[in-house]
């Protein structure tokens, strides 16, 4: 304690403490899923774990590494993935009745006959390859087919409980939305066209490093907007940038700090609505040559596939989709109402989402329960959830590691895919240990009615293992 650290852009801090720099700008979203990055003045208290989205800062260690915030979301992963309920595979449930129910009928016919033959009948048709060959293929090809779309899965219980699932819980940042901040609106002023403002607040903002530079930088990139090569340019860290850009001054930055730099400020510009329906936005102004042009309007993107997740989830048979973030409410709302969810438990830190999932699983019409997520914050969730599905993105290590899934590709969609396969793979493993078992009793009846001998019945055994290996395989289809 007590040492100062200098966290450079991009890092992770690494241990709790308190600011020593004028500012700094932290991106929070991977503990508290905030979605935009949040800006801080000398003496704050950062917790470690978040990533510095800003020009370089020094902290000033207040506490030891292994009593930290990052280091008490690892002890609670560790306690969560000890509370999580033990699984019977499919294979051992039916183990359990059909051995002893071969035994029976096997002992019957011994003693009604007097004869140990029609005994040894019944057991070698007795064929054990739909438990222990049948049903682990089929769940062994869900698990193949979903590596196909991009979901690793971390074995043949996840998949099974996949298929059993009835709730999904679904993180915000970084899970329904991107995670980053994209520009949502142009409000320009004073006659300015919207391109043009966002057209040079992109060209000086191409020397920044701040995570909103780079989101309005991608974003008129995307739109196909020429960008110039600004001159004469400084950046106070944080706060904001100032150049000059074909012959013209440009500043971009937060609406104080033009303010401080004589640019008037309107509040009718789209800076503050007064509703509280600007929650989840950064409203970043660009003055030029003096005057405010406009406010370009920024905030974390829903993906396009997560509108039609909730559906899709429900038509592969899951009862409750919800939301679980640490975001604010409004903003946790209104991405709910977009995609559609059952219910919405926002502003939950990461003990507050592990008793979300305890109740959730502790329903018996809501469990077994899905949990997905991204953030360090997901961690312990996705520990104690039936299943756990992390996004394996950027800072998504720590989830992938406790994760029973990881998604390798930049699509949430795939949760619905994995849900789906684990449905079609559980309901072949159950229809090849059902035909196959069923089988194997009628012949067994008819063995023990001497109607087999041995050999006859080791031939019949060997057609009942191939046809139900067969039909298992179907799982690797579509």
């Amino acid at each position: 304690m007590g040492d100062v650290v200098l966290v450079r852009a991009g890092e992770l801090v690494p241990v709790d403490g308190v600011l020593q720099s004028a500012a700094a700008t932290v991106d929070e979203s991977a503990l508290t899923g905030e979605s935009l990055p949040a800006g801080h003045v000398r003496g704050a208290d950062l917790p470690s774990g978040i990533a510095n989205a800003g020009d370089a800062f020094e902290l000033r260690a207040t506490r030891l590494a292994s009593e930290s915030a990052y280091a008490n979301l690892v002890r609670l992963v560790r306690t969560a993935e000890t509370h999580r309920a033990p699984f019977i595979r499919l294979a051992d449930r039916y183990a359990a009745i059909f051995l002893p129910l071969t035994l029976a009928i096997a002992g019957a016919a011994w003693f009604a006959s007097g004869d140990a033959v029609r005994a040894v009948a019944v057991l070698v048709v007795a064929t054990p390859c739909p438990l222990i060959l049948a049903a682990p293929i089929a769940i062994v090809s869900g698990v193949s087919r979903a590596a196909r779309i991009g979901v690793i899965v971390k074995g043949g219980t996840a998949i099974e409980r996949l298929g059993e699932a009835r709730t999904v819980l679904l993180d915000k940042t970084g899970t329904l939305t991107l995670g980053a901040p994209a520009v949502q609106e142009v409000i320009p002023t004073g006659g300015h066209d919207g391109l043009e403002v966002l057209r040079l607040a992109a060209s000086i903002d191409q020397l920044s490093a701040h995570v909103l530079a780079e989101g309005l930088v991608h974003d008129a990139e995307r739109r196909g907007l020429e960008l110039a090569e600004p001159s004469d340019a400084f950046e106070d860290p944080g706060q904001g940038m100032e150049g000059t850009v074909a012959g013209r001054r440009v500043a971009v930055g937060s609406p104080t700090w033009l303010q401080g730099r004589g640019v008037e400020i309107d509040a009718a510009g789209g800076l503050d609505d007064g509703d509280g329906s600007d929650a989840g936005l950064a409203k970043v102004a660009v003055a030029v040559d003096g005057d405010l042009a406009g406010i370009v309007v920024m905030a974390d993107r829903l993906r396009e596939d997560a509108r039609g997740l909730a559906a899709e989830l429900r038509a592969a048979g899951v009862r409750q989709v919800a939301m679980v973030t640490g975001d604010r409410r409004p903003v946790a709302e209104r991405i709910a109402a977009a995609t559609g969810l059952d219910r919405v438990y926002a502003e939950q830190g990461p003990e507050d989402k592990l008793d979300v999932v305890r109740a959730m699983r502790a329903d018996p019409r809501l469990a077994p329960v899905v949990m997905v997520g991204d953030g360090v914050n997901d961690a312990p969730a996705l520990a104690l959830a039936d299943v756990g599905i992390a996004m394996g993105g950027p800072g998504a290590t720590i989830s992938s590691d406790t994760a029973d899934a990881v998604i390798t590709v930049d699509r949430i969609d795939r949760v619905a895919d994995a849900v789906a396969i684990g449905r079609r793979s559980l309901g072949i493993a159950r229809q090849s240990v059902v035909f196959g078992i069923g089988l194997s009793l009628v012949a067994m009846g008819f063995a023990a009615l001497g109607y087999i001998a041995p050999i006859g019945g080791a031939l019949l055994q060997e057609g009942i293992d191939v046809a139900v290996i067969l039909n298992a395989l179907r799982a690797l289809t579509d």
